[in-house]
C-alpha cells in the first residue's frame, strides 16, 4: 500500500488528486514550478474540503487530515524522493509530460511507481522514455477528482501486473472504482465521451437546439449526471480540443473538431476556468 505519493502539477487536476489522497491518510507532496499556483491550489483544497464538511460529503476530520498529508514545494526533488508513486498531472503535452519523468528519474527509487493521469496520450510511448518502462502506468482521473468515483488505469505494453494491481490498490484506498484498460487512442472513457460530446457542439452549431436543451435531453434521456457541453465547460474546451485533435490523428474523421469549437478557444471561451464557455459561470 502506497504510504507516500508525489503529484506533480497543482492545476485543477493535480490538487483534486492531492486532496484526495491527503483526506485518506496518505502523505501527499504537490509539485509546482510555480510558487502562486501552488498557494492559490492550497486554498482551493481548503475551499472543498470545507464545502464538503458544510454539506455533510466530508467526514469533520478531514480538515486536519489535509493539514497533516498534504505538503507542497516547488522542487522535482523534495517531491519525488522516497515516493511510492509519483503521479503527473500536468497539461496534455507528450513533451511537457517526458520532460516531468526525465527531471523525476534522478531522485526516484528503484521501487517507485510513475504514472501519468492523462486522458489520451500514448502510455506506452511515455513509458519508453523512462527507464524499466515496466514500472509506467496510466491513471486517468475525472473532474472534479474529489466527486467522481472513476479511475481509468490504462496499462502500456510492458506494464507489469505488479504495477498494475498496485495502481488499482491505490485507486480503492483513494475510495474510487477503476476499470482496466489497455493503451489505445482516447482510451475508453474519453472515446466514447468526446463523440458525444463533438456532436453536441455540431449540433449546438447548426442551430438543432440551444445547448440547455441539448444537454437536458442527454440528462433526462439518457439518465447523464451532466449534459456534453456543461461537461466540456467543466473539462475545459482548450483541453477537448487538444484530445480531439489528437484522436482526429489517430482514429479519423469522427474526432474532426467543430469550427465553433476552434472558435470559441481562439476567443479564450475556455469553460468555467475562464468563466465563459457554453455557459456563462461568473456567478
Amino acid at each position: 500500500m502506497a504510504q507516500c505519493i508525489a503529484v506533480i502539477g497543482a492545476g485543477t487536476m493535480g490538487r483534486g488528486i492531492a486532496q484526495v489522497a491527503a483526506i485518506h491518510g496518505i502523505d501527499t507532496r504537490l509539485c509546482d514550478v510555480d510558487a502562486a499556483v501552488l498557494k492559490s491550489a492550497t486554498e482551493a483544497v481548503g475551499r472543498s474540503v470545507q464545502k464538503g464538511i458544510d454539506r455533510g460529503k466530508t467526514p469533520a476530520e478531514a480538515a486536519d487530515r489535509v493539514a497533516s498529508h498534504l505538503s507542497t514545494t516547488t522542487k522535482l526533488s523534495e517531491a519525488a524522493a522516497g515516493a511510492d508513486f509519483v503521479i503527473e498531472a500536468v497539461p496534455e503535452s507528450l513533451d511537457l509530460k517526458k520532460l516531468i519523468f526525465d527531471g523525476v528519474a534522478d531522485y526516484i527509487s528503484d521501487t517507485c511507481i510513475l504514472a501519468t493521469n492523462t486522458s489520451s496520450l500514448p502510455v506506452t510511448e511515455l513509458a519508453a522514455t523512462v527507464a524499466n518502462p515496466d514500472r509506467f502506468i496510466g491513471m486517468h482521473f475525472f473532474n472534479p477528482v474529489p466527486i467522481m468515483a472513476l479511475v481509468e488505469i490504462v496499462r502500456g505494453l510492458e506494464t507489469s501486473d505488479a504495477v498494475a494491481d498496485a495502481a488499482r490498490e491505490l485507486s480503492l484506498a483513494l475510495g474510487k472504482e477503476p476499470i482496466v484498460v489497455q493503451d489505445s487512442p482516447g482510451f475508453a472513457t474519453s472515446r466514447l465521451g468526446l463523440v458525444i460530446g463533438l456532436e453536441a457542439i455540431r449540433m449546438l452549431e447548426s442551430g438543432v437546439a440551444s445547448a440547455a436543451e441539448i444537454d437536458k435531453a442527454m440528462e433526462l434521456g439518457y439518465r447523464h449526471p451532466m449534459g456534453p457541453l456543461r461537461l466540456t465547460d467543466l473539462v475545459g474546451l482548450d483541453v477537448r480540443l487538444a484530445i480531439a485533435e489528437h484522436l482526429h490523428r489517430e482514429i479519423g474523421e469522427q474526432f474532426r473538431p467543430p469550427a465553433l469549437l476552434r472558435k470559441m478557444v481562439r476567443a479564450g471561451r475556455l469553460g468555467k476556468k475562464t468563466g465563459q464557455g457554453f455557459y456563462s459561470w461568473s456567478d
